[in-house]
């Protein structure tokens, strides 16, 4: 039992209010330049309370609208993009990750644990490593500018892959005799016993990999040239290559503060399992 001292408790909470200051003041000085006039937010200081421009700055970030310098695209345009790029690749990588776990661990065939290391093995080949070859397949196959472009290339997953056999690896197999014994086939068994088991480790990996296909900037950068494609944290970028004295700050923090949202949500609506998921000790 930790014995407690008044003097650590203040300390650690000091620490705590700091580190939350740290990480906070940023996203506070987003939001509040998000509030302004382009002049208000150029000028030395900024001010460092909500200003009177925000309902025309987030309706002209979601609609379009800009005058100053960069891409012009609709900022709503840019989070369906990159809504439906994460969603995609979230879910193809949990659900290739859970079959391809679900064959090596429970069917037999040739060369089973060399098809385990090879999956593995490509942990070293990270997208920025083959991102040449890949480009050239995917332009090739007249996927540029194309949802399948931004999101087939980076479905597949080793790590989630060696995350559930890991976890299938622990299941008792009396689980799978019971199934067999009650005549239950390989996908009724994976369906009605292992799916609910992994709940919790597909809760924490949706959250992990919804992000990481949001956050995606270098490859959309390589496979689209179309403003109409352009996912959010791309369409950024894209929005301050106009040159210092033409951009819009205030529309360009307007649209971080919306490209923080969807994944925010994620985490808060997801965190019970998220939490679960990475410290059950009953997996």
């Amino acid at each position: 039992m930790v014995e407690r001292n008044r003097f650590l408790s203040i300390v650690t909470h000091l620490v705590l209010i700091l580190g939350v200051l740290v990480v906070a003041f940023p996203v506070y000085l987003t939001f509040i330049a998000s509030t302004h006039t382009t002049q208000d937010v150029v000028q030395v200081p900024m001010p460092m309370t909500p200003g009177s421009a925000m309902i025309d700055n987030y309706r002209t970030a979601l609609f379009g609208g800009r005058t100053g310098g960069g891409s012009h695209a609709p900022v709503g345009n840019m989070l369906m993009v990159s809504l439906i790029m994460a969603l995609v690749i979230t879910v193809g990588k949990i659900t290739i990750s859970l079959l391809s776990a679900f064959a090596i661990v429970y069917f037999r065939f040739p060369f089973r644990m060399g098809f385990f290391w090879a999956i593995f093995i490509t942990l070293m080949l990270p997208v920025e490593v083959r991102i040449l070859p890949t480009y050239k397949v995917v332009s090739d196959l007249g996927m540029l500018n194309t949802y399948a472009g931004l999101t087939i290339p980076l479905i597949a997953s080793a790590t989630a892959t060696f995350l559930y056999r890991q976890f299938f690896l622990t299941v008792p197999d009396e689980l799978a005799e019971a199934a067999r014994m009650d005549g239950a086939g390989p996908m009724r068994f994976f369906k009605d016993v292992l799916l609910p088991l992994s709940a919790t480790s597909t809760a924490a990996l949706f959250v992990i990999q919804f992000i990481y296909g949001w956050n995606q900037y270098l490859w959309p950068l390589l496979v689209t040239t179309n403003e109409n494609m352009y996912p959010v944290v791309m369409g950024i970028k894209q929005m301050i290559s106009g040159g210092d004295a033409q951009i819009e700050w205030n529309i360009v923090m307007a649209t971080a503060v919306l490209a923080m949202i969807p994944p925010a949500l994620v985490v808060m609506l997801m965190q019970k399992w998220f939490v679960k998921g990475l410290v059950d000790t009953e997996k």
